[in-house]
This record gives C-alpha cells, sequence and structure tokens, in this order.
C-alpha cells in the first residue's frame, strides 16, 4: 500500500499511539532544561573566578560537554555509572545528560551577558555595602538577562530535540513509540514523518519566541 493511502487510512490510529510518549518527552524536556539553567549558572560563575583551581575545572567541563555527542554522554551516566557502584533510572539518566549538556551551552551564555555589563556596576555595588552574590543577583543578571534570552530559548530548542535520544536509556516517549509502531508496521515512510511532525509542533512555538526575544533585544539596545 502507498504510504499516502497508509496515512490516510492509518494516519489517525498511528497518530494516537505516538502521541502516547508526549507527556514524558515534555516532562524530560522541562526537567533537563530547568537542570540546565541552574547548574549552567553555577558553572559561569566558577568560570568566571579568579581562582585557577576552580576555574579549570569548570572549562573542562565546557569543553567536554560541547565537544562530545550527548549520545555518547547518555551513554556514559546509564551504562557507565553501574560500573561506579550506582545505577541511575532511565528518568535520571536522561535529566542528568541532557542536564549536564545543556548546562555546558547555558555557562557560555550566562558569561557573556555578565561580562556584557560594566564591570563599574558591580565596583559600585561592592562600594554601597553589598556581597559580591547580592550585587550579582540584583544589578548584574536582571541587566544581563535581556541580552541572554534569545540564545537560551535557542538552547532550550536544542534540548527539546535531544529528547529524542533518551529512548536509548529506555525512556518511553515519542520516538520509542515510533519505533515500535515501526517493527509491527513496517510503515517507516508514514510513522516517522508524523513523530517528526510532532516535535515540529514544539519546536516552532519556541523559534517564534526565540525572534521576537531577539528583535526585543535590539529595540532595548
Amino acid at each position: 500500500m502507498h504510504p499516502v493511502e497508509v496515512f490516510l487510512t492509518k494516519g489517525g490510529t498511528y497518530f494516537a499511539w505516538i502521541v502516547q510518549g508526549l507527556p514524558e518527552t515534555i516532562k524530560v524536556a522541562i526537567c533537563a532544561v530547568l537542570f540546565a539553567l541552574v547548574f549552567g549558572l553555577v558553572v559561569a560563575l566558577v568560570r568566571m573566578t579568579r581562582w585557577r583551581a576552580l576555574r579549570l575545572p569548570a572549562v573542562m567541563y565546557v569543553e567536554f560537554f560541547r565537544g562530545t555527542p550527548a549520545f555518547v554522554q547518555l551513554f556514559v551516566i546509564y551504562f557507565g555509572l553501574p560500573d561506579l557502584g550506582y545505577q541511575p533510572s532511565p528518568f535520571q539518566a536522561a535529566i542528568v545528560g541532557l542536564g549536564l549538556n545543556g548546562a555546558a551551552y547555558f555557562s557560555e551564555i550566562y558569561r557573556a551577558g555578565i561580562e556584557s555589563i560594566h564591570k563599574g556596576q558591580m565596583e559600585a555595588a561592592l562600594t554601597l555595602g553589598m556581597t559580591p552574590i547580592r550585587a550579582m543577583r540584583y544589578i548584574i543578571l536582571p541587566q544581563a538577562i535581556r541580552s541572554m534570552l534569545p540564545p537560551i530559548t535557542t538552547v532550550a530548542i536544542l534540548l527539546l530535540k535531544d529528547t529524542a535520544l533518551v529512548f536509548t536509556v529506555g525512556i518511553v516517549e515519542i520516538l520509542a513509540l515510533s519505533r515500535q509502531l515501526v517493527t509491527e508496521t513496517l510503515q517507516s515512510g508514514v510513522v516517522y514523518p508524523m513523530a517528526g511532525a510532532i516535535y515540529l509542533c514544539m519546536t516552532i512555538p519556541m523559534a517564534r519566541l526565540s525572534a521576537r526575544l531577539e528583535r526585543a533585544k535590539q529595540a532595548w539596545q
């Protein structure tokens, strides 16, 4: 049967099966992004410290996770950690793997945003008696966030797409269900495009948001 005929006759059934993985995909994506946002800020601050003993490991972390595939990182966490005595659950491995990967990119975004603020503002805040942490929280970050939002949104889109990798560690999400369906029906020409369309429906609004934030950033400047 031609793929078009299969789509017209079985498309609704296939879609209903695949979309069952949507909640798991969204849950993994949200948790990974939140993990990456928090840990990325920590890495950025450590990388900007004057202490070389702290700065060097942060630099190595960023280079490693930006320079190796997320697929390999997931495998190291899920299949490698048991050799060290700890067996993460599939969900833990997915969150930590994607989160560490995203944090490496977020840390560079944070660092660039913070460094775009004139150093005199931090010096003035310290002169007024603020601690470095309070100055960063109330003076530097609120200003830097304007320039950071567009690239943060872009990396969040990449992490959402990377959730397609987590089926390799046992997460039953969109691609996992698509693979099961293809195994049963042999209709890869119909099933996989439908899965891609679901991802597209999630990423297009985020891409539109990123574009609007970029225009807003230019207006602020």
